[in-house]
């Protein structure tokens, strides 16, 4: 008689067990002849040591699946206790399978390439308009180096200033005033980590989403670390973020240029950073334009008449 205890790291206990626990039933009923008790992302097996490693080996399996495509069902589970290929949905320029597993890919000819260039630089900015799709792609990229355990944080900022709205005029705490900046970034991240997960992943650090005045006297290693909105950076502070960067760590600073809430008098600290940095090995800049635009039809048309009014001097 073998014991072993085994330990399941990043599953979603949701996901992998299923609605009243049917996968892990139809895994004991796969082996009849084994004990097993399952606890959070534990399973202690008891059995035949032969039939105890077996099992190890096609629990593993089934685990990497549920955590690759955040899903796992009946048919999916026989297959791989049979030794069959499950069936994976493949799609053109994936970048990693979202909630219930739709995959999420990189829809246009920009987006592909942030993503080339993430695999070849450890610095990036992605430049363009709003719902082009550069923060949802980097948001894309981070969690898929998370999963592969390529990094071992994704840490998410932006600065809180936007569209004219003043900090001290919202309501609540510092907690609840900052969250509506970055409740962009808790959407994103909704979309490829199941709700259970990601609240894990955020008690424990692994996924830090804080506005830039809380990255000052930190080195970020191990992290895939995302600056969003960073036209609303002075110089100073997109000095400070940039110079954060840790070992094994990858940037991308996401931003607008035609959307910068800063006062009049103060220069965008991303605008400097492109100039100053233009000619640094290590870093691209891939730039979004209107066709990269994947949000509703509207949003591309609405962006190209604010664009040519603005060429004409109408809008200031």
């Amino acid at each position: 008689m073998t014991e072993k205890n085994i330990l399941l790291e990043n599953i979603d206990p949701t996901v992998f067990f299923g609605i009243n626990n049917a996968n892990i039933l139809l895994i004991k009923n796969l082996f009849p002849k084994l004990k097993i008790v399952a606890r959070g992302n534990a399973v202690k097996v008891m059995g035949d040591a032969e039939e105890v490693q077996v099992f190890e080996t096609k629990i593993g399996k089934i685990a990497d699946y549920s955590v690759e495509f955040n899903q796992l069902g009946e048919e999916t589970i026989i297959d791989i206790v049979k030794g069959k290929a499950p069936l994976e949905v493949k799609a053109d320029n994936l970048i990693l399978h979202g909630m219930s597993g739709k995959p999420i890919v990189a829809r246009t000819e920009n987006q592909q390439k942030l993503v080339e260039e993430f695999d070849k630089n450890d610095m990036l900015f992605a430049i363009g308009p709003a719902g082009s799709g550069k923060t949802y792609t980097a948001i894309a990229l981070a969690v898929k180096s998370l999963k592969n355990k390529q990094v071992r944080k994704i840490i998410l900022s932006r600065p809180a200033v936007e569209a004219g709205e003043k900090l001290g005029f919202l309501p609540g705490d510092m907690k609840e005033k900052i969250d509506p900046y970055l409740q962009p970034l808790y959407d994103a991240l909704e979309d490829m980590i199941p709700p259970l997960k990601l609240k894990e992943y955020i008690e424990r650090g692994t996924v830090q989403i804080a506005p830039l005045a809380f990255m000052r006297g930190r080195t970020l290693n191990d992290a895939v670390v995302i600056l969003d909105e960073a036209q609303n950076t002075t110089t100073a502070q997109i000095k400070m973020f940039l110079t954060r960067m840790g070992f094994n760590s990858k940037m991308i600073i996401t931003g607008d240029i035609t959307q910068i809430d800063l006062p009049l008098s103060q220069k965008s600290g991303l605008i400097d950073a492109l100039e100053i940095l233009k000619n640094v090995k290590g870093i691209s800049k891939i730039e979004f334009n209107v066709k990269d635009i994947v949000r509703h039809k509207l949003v591309q048309a609405i962006v190209e008449a604010y664009s040519k009014k603005e060429k004409k001097g109408v809008i200031k």
